[in-house]
């Protein structure tokens, strides 16, 4: 589930096929977006934008449940290219009794509770049950990290006065959205009409209830803002058989890890402002200089422990007198971890911000903002919550703020304050089974990552543009490489993951691209296992085929016309009945398509130089990935039963055979 970072933006309801570029994040990032309707600067705010912040979230169309035979027929699409003849018709058999059986009834209760619950999305319940209930660590099966450009002004890398000023652009992020002044997240098809003042001052008298409608009319599409209000004073509870999402937003404090110990200190004022920036720098600095080592028994391991596990602890913790302690971890506005090592490269990067030491990290908070010695700094978020829209956009406006608008620089002095009385290092009392726990979830952290393997590869033989100018799908041709290069390095096609976001609708979360496909399947084997007996010709054509049909896949998909919710949430319902579980769901091949050794994510974002997170089964691939405008990147991560290494040199071939096909030249 860690590959849940959608980065695939949803295209517009009636015009898809306007939607050009797959790789909707420039939606989200584009770097000559304006979010400002006014500047907000001087008080506090990021901006403060003409529409209020939840303007369209009533009137957000409903996400539509599929027609059950849609669901069937791109499912056994799904499956064609994963198993042979006799395995397919004994999966066609099972899916067609199914569609015209129990799944029939199934669906048309789905339906029925969807008519009733028309404040939210059919598959918004089931799926924050999915996550609260599982019960591995939520370390590298669920966090994932984004890793923040560097500031362009070298000596703003300094760790405290980056350290501060992230921590200023934070607040005064959450400020504008908790005031509603923050901008609407909006699709705009055509900005030249719809993102104008002129519009923004007309639709802001359009009542909430009909304001969707009214943006609809100039080719603007407004997006579900409801998993935004999560970000802040927000943490995940360990609870037995299913964790709890606690937020309340009274809290003032921020959260501060360093050596594995807690600290805490208002961000705000009495009024819910900010503090003075000098202050916040003066405190952070208090922290950095604090002498007291490591505890023995660090207290933030246990929140990468087995849920179940930490669970039984934090109860022990809470009859142990640790109650206010802990109060003041879960309702602080964020985290803010202050590591001690400098970062050598990206793979380096990538350990330390998806899993790090296990110590200095509180990895329940709704998200964490890590600062290395260096000033390198990403964000780790715990995934229950949201799917990284928000935390997208947050990132992106952090980033931008704490550049243009950096509240401290190298030569600020820090506030003359007496740190000491205003910063609280917490304390907790231990007994000897707490402190066992804690002993074993810290072997358990170490036993876990040390099996983790982490590589990348930059290919920069081309990119986005080239592809373009082909008339090819970047995404597409990306997802094709990894075919591709899984087909050369192990002999087959397995089942593949990529995330695509649903937020176009109310309370929409993810839908499933499946990018193995017949077509993938086809032009693989021609590349990799054919060279030299197709013209250049037909592999174009092949190439082609994938791009329309990847890009066919990806319009349902964002659209809630995939399968994979469809069919998740009748098995919730049936669970949820008692009812024995029907046949489809028992056939190994629904089991072998839902065991996704390929899981994938795509990001590019000018605030983002890299992210990343852990293979989502033991002999999977973790594959972040950006198709920029000249280059490709991939950052890969692995357990010992696959070669990462050798992965990687696979879809370096097979993308230097695509681009050489693409140039009109032959392949051996």
């Amino acid at each position: 589930m860690a590959g849940l970072l959608s980065t695939h933006y949803p295209p517009a309801l009636s015009i898809l096929k306007h939607f050009r570029n797959n790789s909707a994040l420039s939606v989200l990032t584009s770097t000559q977006r304006n979010y400002s309707s006014k500047n907000g600067a001087g008080d506090g705010y990021l901006h403060k934008s003409v529409v209020p912040t939840m303007h369209y979230q009533k009137s957000l169309p409903r996400l539509p449940v599929p027609k059950l035979e849609d669901s069937i027929r791109r499912y056994l699409a799904a499956q064609r290219p994963l198993l042979n003849d006799e395995h397919y018709r004994n999966t066609e058999k099972i899916a067609n009794g199914f569609k015209n059986g129990i799944g029939k009834e199934l669906h048309e209760e789905l339906v029925a509770l969807d008519k009733k619950n028309k404040h939210t999305s059919y598959i918004s319940a089931p799926w924050f049950d999915m996550y609260l209930s599982a019960r591995e660590s939520i370390v590298l099966n669920f966090n994932p990290f984004m890793s923040f450009n560097p500031d362009p002004r070298p000596e703003y890398n300094d760790q405290l006065v980056r350290a501060t000023n992230m921590v200023c652009s934070a607040v005064r992020f959450m400020k504008t959205l908790r005031s509603g002044l923050l901008e609407p997240e909006v699709f705009h098809l055509n900005p030249a009409k719809s993102d104008t003042d002129y519009f923004k001052k007309l639709i802001r008298w359009v009542p909430p209830s009909i304001s969707w409608f009214g943006a609809y009319m100039v080719n603007a599409y407004p997006l579900d803002m409801s998993q935004y209000f999560r970000l802040f004073n927000s943490t995940r509870i360990p609870k037995h058989k299913r964790d709890e999402l606690l937020t309340e937003d009274k809290g003032r404090h921020l959260l501060v890890i360093k050596r594995g110990n807690l600290y805490v200190f208002d961000a705000l004022d009495r009024d819910g402002n900010l503090i003075k920036p000098a202050e916040v720098q003066a405190h952070l600095k208090y922290i950095l200089e604090d002498p007291t080592e490591c505890p023995l028994f660090p207290l933030g391991v246990l929140t990468s422990e087995n849920r179940d596990i930490w669970a039984g602890l934090r109860e022990k913790l809470l009859d142990n007198g640790n109650g206010e302690a802990l109060h003041l971890v879960d309702t602080a506005l964020f985290c803010v971890c202050l590591d001690e090592e400098v970062m050598r490269d990206h793979i380096h990067i990538s350990h330390n911000m998806l899993h790090g030491d296990g110590c200095n990290r509180w990895y329940d908070k709704s998200f964490s903002i890590i600062l290395a010695k260096d000033g390198q700094a990403a964000i780790n978020f715990e995934h229950s919550w949201g799917d990284g829209v928000a935390v997208l956009r947050f990132q992106n406006e952090v980033f931008k703020d704490s550049i243009e608008k950096a509240l401290v620089g190298p030569d600020t002095q820090p506030a003359l304050v007496d740190s000491s009385s205003t910063v609280r290092l917490l304390e907790f009392k231990l007994n000897e089974e707490l402190k066992a726990g804690i002993t074993k979830a810290k072997e358990n952290f170490n036993a876990s990552v040390s099996t983790l393997t982490i590589a990348a590869m930059e290919f920069k033989r081309g990119g986005k543009e080239q592809l373009k100018k082909k008339k090819l799908s970047p995404d597409a041709i990306a997802q094709l490489a990894f075919q591709m290069g899984f087909l050369r390095q192990y002999g087959q096609t397995v089942a593949t993951y990529e995330s695509c976001s649903t937020a176009a609708f109310k309370h929409g979360r993810t839908e499933t691209i499946r990018p193995a496909s017949i077509h993938t399947k086809r032009c693989a084997s021609a590349f990799v296992q054919q060279p030299g007996q197709h013209s250049v010709e037909k592999l174009q054509g092949l190439l082609s085929e994938c791009s329309k049909y990847h890009g066919q896949l990806t319009k349902e998909a964002a659209m809630g016309q995939g399968f994979d919710r469809h069919l998740f949430a009748m098995r919730y319902l049936a669970n949820s009945k008692g009812m024995p579980l029907p046949s489809l769901y028992q056939d190994p091949a629904y089991a072998a398509i839902n065991h996704n050794i390929l899981s994938t994510s795509t990001l590019t974002s000018p605030a983002v130089s890299l992210g990343g997170f852990a293979p989502v089964v033991p002999d999977g691939f973790g594959v972040g990935y950006g198709v920029h405008d000249d280059w490709i990147g991939c950052n890969v991560s692995s357990y010992p039963a696959r070669n990462v290494h050798e992965f990687l040199d696979c879809v370096r071939k097979s993308l230097l055979d695509i681009f050489l096909v693409l140039d009109g030249k032959p392949i051996h």
